[in-house]
């Protein structure tokens, strides 16, 4: 099998930095591009040091969102990516951009979806008063969060928590699942549930284990 692999990220860069370590240069599996909205995002030094090329796209940059993403989109295709993932990109992508990688684009949010949505997730979680949150990793529709599930994993949200100690309980699990799904997608073993939209099937045998 082969894959080549876009990351997007807008930070800290730690769910890219677990791709390139555990699936990176493994089966086939290349991660060929990492662009960001932000030039001081980290984790473009995490991918220049890994030597991947990176790229910034700056929404001031262009007349509009659309542009933006259409320029995004053209570097992504000249690099030929089959698979874009979204690991702490802090903009939604427009449908243009959406559409012209349908069915390919992964995201990792920190909840059960589709309970608490958008940002601040596990904020919103704790000041609901949760007993237990989670993490999702789902492909990328036109809607906010809203796309089919992939993978998804719970853990429990201990009375009075704070917003530190879960933050580090879940990037644990993103750093776990989002990698994970990756390998999924390049063993060719997730396909859409044709009776369900928000489901998508995972071939027997695959890898989904720990």
């Amino acid at each position: 099998m082969s894959l080549r692999v876009a990351v997007l990220v807008s930070g800290e860069g730690s769910n890219l930095q677990a791709i390139l370590d555990s699936v990176h240069g493994r089966d086939g599996i290349e991660v060929v591009a990492v662009a960001s909205n932000r030039p001081d995002a980290r984790g473009l030094e995490r991918a220049r040091a890994a030597g991947v090329d990176t790229a910034t796209f700056e929404a001031g940059e262009h007349p509009d969102r659309a542009a933006r993403d259409g320029a995004m989109a053209h570097w992504l295709e000249e690099r030929g990516v089959e698979l874009v993932v979204l690991a702490g990109f802090m903009e939604l992508l427009t449908p243009g951009f959406v559409r012209s990688f349908a069915g390919r684009i992964l995201n990792v949010h920190p909840s059960l979806l589709p309970a608490f949505p958008g940002l601040h997730a596990l904020q919103q979680a704790i000041d609901y008063g949760a007993r237990v949150a989670g993490v999702t990793v789902h492909f990328v529709d036109e809607g906010v969060d809203t796309g089919p599930v992939v993978l998804q994993e719970s853990f429990s949200l201990p009375y009075a928590a704070g917003i530190a100690e879960v933050e580090h309980t879940a990037h644990a699990l993103e750093h776990e699942l989002l990698p994970r799904a990756v390998r999924l997608f390049a063993e060719g073993a997730l396909t859409p549930d044709p009776d369900n939209p928000r489901r998508v099937l995972v071939r027997e045998g695959a890898d989904v284990g720990h």
